[in-house]
This record gives C-alpha cells, sequence and structure tokens, in this order.
C-alpha cells in the first residue's frame, strides 16, 4: 500500500531491484584473447540469477580506443570488437529478459573519444558546422619557452590541465578526463539531439530498461569557463568542478533527455535511470518524480571517505560516525518526499569496501564483508552489487606501481615523480594512496575457481589484459565459496532473500534514526513501515561490544545475523558481527 505521507513508497521495479554492475574488460573471457567479452557476460546470466540480482549493468561496451577503458567511445552503436559484436549484445538483452533481468547501459555523453566521426568533423576546420560542438579555445598566452597555455586553470580530474592542445589547429579543447577525451557542448542543441539519438534513442530501439548515467552533474558549464578559485596554493591547476558540476542548466538538460526516453519508448517498459552526479545538494532535485529528471542518483559522500576532497589519493583518517552520517546522507533527503536513493559501497572507480571499511585480515574478512552486506541489504534505496563484491574481494596487498593499469594512477605518479623525485615522501605518500584508494583494486579480472593462473577468467594459455587479485588461490573465488555454505557468496544470497521477502521495511523503510550515533565501533539505527519497525546493531571492530535494545521495544525477533550461531537473548557483538531485528 502506498502511504500518502511517504510518497516514496510507490512500488517501481528499479526501486526494489538488486542491481549488479560488470566491469566487461574483466568479467568473463569466451575466446581467450585475454579480455572479457559479451558471450562471457550471457555465459553467468544463471549465475548472476541465483545469488538473487535482477538487473544487470554493463560498464562501456562501445566502440573506442580505451584510453579510459571505454569512457573514450568513437562509436556509440557499435561494439568495441574485442567484446564481440552489436548482435552478440542484443542477444545478451534478449538472454537477460528470458531469465527475467533487466539490462542497463553506461551512458557516456559529457564526453567522447577523439576519434569519433563528431571530433574528427569539429577538428578539420574551424569553420566546421561542429566547431561548437566541443570547446575550442585559444591560448591565453605563451610562456617563456613559447608553450601555450591553457585557457583557464582547471585541472584534469586524471590530473594536470583540463585542456589538450591540438597542434593543426593552434587551440586547445576541454577534456575533464583524459588527453583525447574531448567534452561535448551542451549549450549547443544540434549537440544534444545528436547524442540523444545516437546513445540513447538506437539502445531504447534495442530493448534496453535503464542507463547509468556517467558523470551526469557536469553536462553544464559555468559561461565563459572562468578560471577556478585557489583552492590548494600548491597546485598549478585547480579542480575543476567549481565550474564544470551542476551548472545552471543541468536540470533543463536532464528533463529534456527524459522527455526523449519517454516519448521514445512506446511499448509500455518503464526505463530508468541512474545519474553519477558525485557532489551537491541538488540529489532531491535530481530524483524527484514530480521534476521528471533521473530515477535516483550516486551520491559520493560516504565513498569519498578517507580521501582528500583536494586529491583522491591522499588518504586521510575517519571515524566510524563520519562513515555513519555520509552513508545516512545518500538516503535520508527520500523520507517523506517523491525522490528515490541509491545503496552501494563498490563500483568500478571504487577499491574493495572490505579493505576500506571493514578488516580484510584472513581471520575477520569473511565476517566483515558478511556484516558490509547485512548493512547494505537493510538500507532504504535500489542497491548496487559490484563483480566480486559478493565474494568478499579484497584490496590486491603488495603491488609494484608497474601492475596498476589505470591512466589516472600512471598519469599522477609520471607527475608526482616529476615534481619531488623518486625518494620523495610526496611520491611513498602516494603510493600509500594507491594500496588503498586505486580504481584498479575493483578492475583485475573475475575469480571463478582457484584454478592457477588464471581462475578460469580464461583458459591457462591466455595472458589477461590485466593481472589478477591473487587472493583467488586464497578461496575468494566462485567455485570455492558455491561449495562453503558459510561463504561471503552465500551470505550474499540469503541477504538478497530476506531482503526480498521483507521489502516494505527493508527496501521501503522510512524514518531512519541512529542509535548511539557517537559510538565508534556501533553502528546501529531503527527505521519503520507502518507497524514494522526494524533494529539493526553492526560492530565495526574487532572487539566484543554491547548493544541496547531501542526504547519502548518490548521484544525483538532475529531476522538475520552473519555468524551462525546467535543467541537471541544475548546483547554482546562479537567481533565484526551484525544482526538484523524486528521490534516487537
Amino acid at each position: 500500500m502506498t502511504l500518502i505521507e511517504h510518497p516514496e513508497t510507490q512500488p517501481k521495479w528499479w526501486k526494489e531491484a538488486t542491481i549488479y554492475q560488470i566491469y566487461p574488460a574483466s568479467f568473463k573471457d569466451t575466446n581467450d584473447d585475454g579480455w572479457g567479452d559479451l558471450k562471457g557476460i550471457t555465459s553467468k546470466l544463471k549465475y548472476l540469477k541465483s545469488i538473487g540480482v535482477d538487473a544487470i549493468w554493463v560498464c562501456p561496451f562501445y566502440d573506442s580506443p580505451q584510453q579510459d577503458m571505454g569512457y573514450d567511445i568513437s562509436d556509440y552503436e557499435k561494439v568495441w570488437p574485442t567484446y564481440g559484436t552489436n548482435e552478440d549484445c542484443f542477444e545478451l538483452i534478449e538472454k537477460a529478459h528470458e531469465l527475467g533481468m533487466k539490462f542497463i547501459t553506461d551512458l557516456v555523453i559529457n564526453h567522447c573519444s577523439t576519434e569519433h566521426e563528431w571530433f574528427k568533423e569539429s577538428r578539420s576546420s574551424k569553420t566546421s558546422p561542429k566547431r561548437d560542438w566541443f570547446f575550442w579555445r585559444p591560448p591565453k598566452g605563451y610562456d617563456s619557452e613559447g608553450r601555450p597555455i591553457p585557457p583557464n586553470n582547471w585541472r584534469s580530474f586524471f590530473g594536470g590541465s583540463a585542456w589538450t592542445f591540438d597542434e593543426e589547429n593552434g587551440e586547445f579543447f576541454l577534456r575533464l578526463f583524459a588527453s583525447r577525451q574531448p567534452d561535448l557542448n551542451w549549450d549547443n542543441d544540434e549537440c544534444r539531439m545528436a547524442i540523444y539519438e545516437s546513445a540513447v534513442g538506437f539502445w531504447l530501439d534495442h530493448g534496453v530498461d535503464g542507463f547509468r548515467i556517467d558523470t551526469a552533474g557536469l553536462y553544464s558549464k559555468r559561461p565563459g569557463l572562468p578560471d577556478s578559485p585557489i583552492f590548494n596554493s600548491k597546485e598549478e591547476f585547480q579542480h575543476a568542478n567549481w565550474g564544470s558540476h551542476n551548472g545552471a542548466r543541468i536540470h533543463e538538460f536532464h528533463q529534456e533527455l527524459r522527455k526523449f526516453i519517454d516519448n521514445r519508448v512506446k511499448d509500455g517498459r518503464e526505463i530508468m535511470t541512474v545519474g553519477e552526479v558525485a557532489h551537491g545538494n541538488d540529489n532531491a532535485l535530481y530524483t524527484s518524480a514530480a521534476r521528471g529528471e533521473m530515477s535516483e542518483v550516486f551520491a559520493f559522500n560516504h565513498v569519498d571517505i578517507g580521501s582528500s576532497p583536494h586529491f583522491r589519493y591522499d588518504a586521510v583518517p575517519f571515524t566510524l560516525k563520519e562513515f555513519k552520517e555520509a552513508i545516512a546522507a545518500s538516503f535520508l533527503f527520500v523520507n517523506g518526499t517523491d525522490t528515490w536513493s541509491t545503496i552501494y559501497l563498490e563500483n568500478h572507480d571504487q577499491p574493495r569496501s572490505i579493505t576500506r571499511f571493514g578488516s580484510d585480515s584472513p581471520k575477520y574478512r569473511n565476517l566483515s564483508g558478511k556484516l558490509l552486506a547485512l548493512l547494505e541489504t537493510s538500507l532504504t534505496g535500489t542497491l548496487y552489487v559490484y563483480q566480486g563484491q559478493e565474494l568478499g574481494q579484497i584490496n590486491v596487498k603488495d603491488w609494484p606501481i608497474e601492475k596498476f593499469e589505470d591512466i589516472d594512477v600512471r598519469n599522477n605518479y609520471e607527475i608526482i615523480k616529476a615534481r619531488y623525485g623518486e625518494s620523495s615522501t610526496e611520491l611513498q605518500s602516494f603510493l600509500n594512496g594507491i594500496a588503498m584508494l586505486s580504481r584498479d583494486h575493483s578492475r583485475n579480472p573475475m575469480p571463478w575457481s582457484s584454478e592457477g593462473p588464471n581462475a578460469d577468467f580464461c583458459s591457462s594459455k591466455a595472458n589477461p589484459w590485466f593481472s589478477l587479485n591473487e587472493s583467488f588461490e586464497q578461496g575468494i573465488n566462485v567455485a570455492s565459496e558455491e561449495s562453503d555454505p558459510d561463504s561471503v557468496l552465500n551470505f550474499w544470497r540469503k541477504a538478497l532473500a530476506t531482503r526480498k521477502q521483507h521489502k516494505n521495511v527493508m527496501v521501503y523503510g522510512y524514518d531512519f534514526e541512529f542509535i548511539k550515533l557517537e559510538d565508534e565501533k556501533l553502528f546501529s539505527f531503527t527505521k519503520r513501515f507502518e507497524d514494522k519497525r526494524l533494529f539493526a546493531a553492526l560492530n565495526f571492530s574487532d572487539d566484543e561490544i554491547e548493544f541496547s535494545s531501542p526504547q519502548n521495544s518490548s521484544s525483538l525477533t532475529l531476522l538475520l545475523g552473519n555468524y551462525g550461531n546467535i543467541e537471541q537473548a544475548s546483547n554482546t557483538l562479537r567481533p565484526w558481527e551484525g544482526r538484523l531485528y524486528y521490534i516487537d
């Protein structure tokens, strides 16, 4: 029943779905070229269904020169041949639908590749009709050595200037990410319409059920692209968000995109969209049903914990209280409104959550992995699980810099080494930071078994595009966990089944309240749905701790816990133990 005072409880498939994110390069290789492929995803759909997955989100599989792992797209309407063919993708969509699962694709429309025909035309002449589809600017001037100075002081998210100088044109083009990843100019009407038709309409026509919208807050830049204020006086280039994020027309653009989607789909499918907006206070605007923008958004408050706001590889200490508040910020805004939220701890841009927020020691990694599963499945919002997370995957250990693949890591390593020296404290701090925070921790090939050297991601004869996490030899792999009833994988199955069975309070629960927010070991809260109340007591420490029942609770009925033997009456939580109760 929909509650008038709680419109967020209006049922939707995408609110209740558990969405599993797939990084195609690393999921499953079926032709032994060392790269995952679309046929590999199709071959594992029944595995995903068995976990309790309702939808898959596949990271970019489009044609691309792969400067940024497919987020630099050269053709929105063609599959990258290494991943397969368009027909392979259409088959994947069809097979997912046959199993009752939805298909969500990545929508990368802030930027494309310099290899895209649009950019080639734009670059061909300063009078090209597509010149204004991108941000071309002359140099601000020239330095003492005759080198062109970028038009403004914006810093690329991958390090260095956010501008690439084009020798043939004698001008710079804006690219907030990689050097050959030019930003599209959304203020140009023709450009937007072309984006909608090619990147969105084509895939809607082929049956997709939704879009994860990449960098969804970046499309409206500050007019004139002025210099950013000085946020970090030590750096030549400054964080670009001030001039590029949540700009004046961003909501207009998303409303227009939503109308395009609704007008394009004629078969009754309800298309969901989830936008990566990262930072800001606009979540309620972006996701209000009445406003018609996006279904839900990814906020970064909680995954940014422990990382400096000025440089993601500056690891900084954080408290459990800060983590609790950041987690809650992802969904508290929906209470009593027509908006919606997302629940996630991992994705292709984040390290492994057990290493980050739990304990990846051999003694506690399984327990803390289950604890995090318990936390996520108990929160209000659409639940996202990233590949390998269901296994309790951890960060790689003691890798030399040469093994890291991420362009962000490589760029910043070279910049810091050149500026401070190979033996500098700055470079050592960076290496410590990537050991905890690098995106590469989540991008290694999926371990399907304990069989070396490639864990059945590909055969032993093939050479994977990226090194595997050696943890597959320590039991963190699908085959080993399938046969272990006490594995993290089988706990995820149990937790997702419980979430479905009790979806009213677990998915749609409202009036969230912390218990003992200041406690640095206990993560505890209540929430409710009509006459049902959920109580969570989660121990985020290596110690035994006590918890108290909520006020006005006559008795507690255990719903789910991550230890096999739980004494119902005990108020003692063992290390990394969590329990969910109904309050009677």
